[in-house]
């Protein structure tokens, strides 16, 4: 760091002296706010000092944003509340594939799209035509599991367990009061009513109190947070074409025998129908190991995978957590994690490790996860085909066990036949779909890099603790 004193032996005298070497640092300041540095470099040298970056400063009221300007509302003065209700589903009629109809189910933490599994016919919109939600709306779930939020992208409907804010645009940012609420989850839970199922009502909801800044600092907030989802959202449908890619890709090489060159192998009879000529029909257990023996020491701090670390809908395993012991399923890069037990195997619960800094290094997981690790075909393979209907309905139908708690019993891979490929056709495949899978975790990396600073950035911005007022960014209102 550089501090300038004064030299006795300047060139110019005419210049206007430096501060002398007892001159205060306010005097340092005021003298380089008017003077140019280029004019008096030759008459300055480097010293060394320490700075205390603990001590406690009275902030400056120019640099402190200016809380006169934002306001207390309620929930209710940022629009129109309406809750959802569910129609009668005994009337099929109802249900369709025209409008989204939005359940707790379908939204996912920390993400602001939701994709739904039902959708409303038009007679479904009739029955519910005065709930219908415009894009942008802002769901938040208010019954049982409180906070989780969305927002619209098409004309929508919820249940019933669901209050959104339809915001009134002309007065607030529909993004911003996305963030907004999102910080909200606390304040809901300490309001909520009910002893076995948490409630928030209607009318609670609406005159909650939140604290909001004039309309285009609102803009200019949402849209910084914005560029962090947007980036997120992005990598996320390019995960699901890798995916999308790899799976289309294993049914044509090892489903339909379309791999590169087939129509110069012959096909020959076996269990399973015609093969090709070179592959060999073997039982699973044959093909992967199935819970195979790996040690980890029990005192060590290593990642840990609960089952709610692996999807339904991706390879991809989130929200590891570091725990010590060894109690659990072990397993290591290139080895797929299988859910054993109800109702996580039938809703496609499966996860490929590839999180761990290398091959050798080994994790531990939940103790229902069964762990399959490739013998005669290759990691992708394996993976692959633990999530084909065929593979996890013939272990869906070995479960045992009391209702709510059957798991799967590991002979049941004893009884899956599958056809074996030959070396050559299993590199051409892993050389074409390793790149995809790499390519997959690389961006679930870095969403989760752009997740940890959209999570510091969001309490700081919504609070007005970092004052974007004065920001020249673009404020022209977000659509989806």
């Amino acid at each position: 760091m550089l501090i300038l004193w004064y030299n006795e032996n300047m060139k110019n005298k005419s210049q206007d002296p430096m501060p002398p070497p007892d001159a205060t640092p306010e005097e340092i300041g005021e003298f380089w706010d008017t003077h140019s540095l280029a004019d008096y470099w030759d008459e300055t040298h480097e010293v060394e000092f320490e700075v205390n970056l603990t001590s406690t400063q009275i902030p400056d009221e120019r640099e402190t944003p200016d809380m006169n300007t934002w306001r207390n509302v309620t929930i209710n003065d940022l629009g129109q509340i309406i809750t959802g209700s569910t129609p009668p589903t005994k009337k099929t009629e109802y249900y369709g594939n025209e409008y989204p109809f939005i359940t707790p189910t379908d939204i996912k933490i920390d993400s602001r799209i939701v994709q739904t599994e039902r959708f409303l016919s038009q007679k479904g919109y009739e029955y519910n035509k005065n709930r219908l939600l415009p894009c942008n709306a802002v769901c938040v779930v208010c019954i049982a599991s409180i906070g989780k939020i969305c927002m619209t992208t098409a004309p929508s409907v919820t249940n019933q367990q669901i209050n959104s804010v339809v915001v009134e645009q002309q007065k607030h940012d529909p993004y911003f009061v996305y963030y907004l609420l999102s910080t909200k989850t606390d304040m809901l839970h300490n309001v909520a009513g009910g002893v076995a199922t948490p409630i928030v009502n209607k009318s609670t909801f609406a005159n909650l109190e939140v604290c909001v800044p004039p309309l285009p600092t609102q803009r200019k907030i949402a849209a910084i947070l914005s560029t962090y989802d947007d980036l997120i959202e992005n990598n996320t449908r390019r995960i699901k074409i890798l995916e999308d890619m790899a799976q289309t890709l294993y049914r044509e090489w090892f489903v339909h025998f379309r791999f590169p060159g087939h129509e110069h192998v012959q096909m020959v009879e076996s269990p399973l129908g015609a093969i090709p000529q070179e592959w060999k029909v073997v039982p699973a257990s044959e093909a992967m190991f199935v819970n195979p023996k790996t040690s980890v020491p029990r005192d060590t701090i290593k990642p840990f995978v609960p089952m709610k670390s692996a999807t339904e809908h991706s390879m991809l395993i989130t929200e590891i957590e570091e725990r010590t012991g060894n109690s659990g399923a072990k397993f290591k890069n290139g080895d797929t994690l299988f859910a054993r037990i109800t109702p996580c195997l039938e809703n496609g619960r499966t996860g490929f490790v590839q999180f761990l800094p290398n091959n050798d290094e080994i994790a531990f997981g939940s103790t229902e996860f069964i762990v399959l690790r490739s013998r005669t075909l290759n990691p992708y393979f394996v993976y692959l085909l633990a999530q084909t209907r065929d593979f996890r309905e013939n272990a869906i139908k070995s479960m045992t066990g009391s209702t709510g708690r059957q798991r799967v019993l590991n002979e049941c891979f004893d009884d899956y036949l599958l056809p074996n490929p030959d070396r050559d056709v299993l590199c051409q495949f892993e050389s074409m779909i390793a790149p995809l899978f790499r390519k997959a975790q690389s961006l679930s990396e870095r969403n989760e890099n752009l997740r940890q600073t959209r999570d510091i950035l969001l309490p700081k911005l919504i609070s007005g603790e970092i004052d974007v007022s004065e920001l020249d960014i673009d404020t022209a209102p977000k659509t989806n």
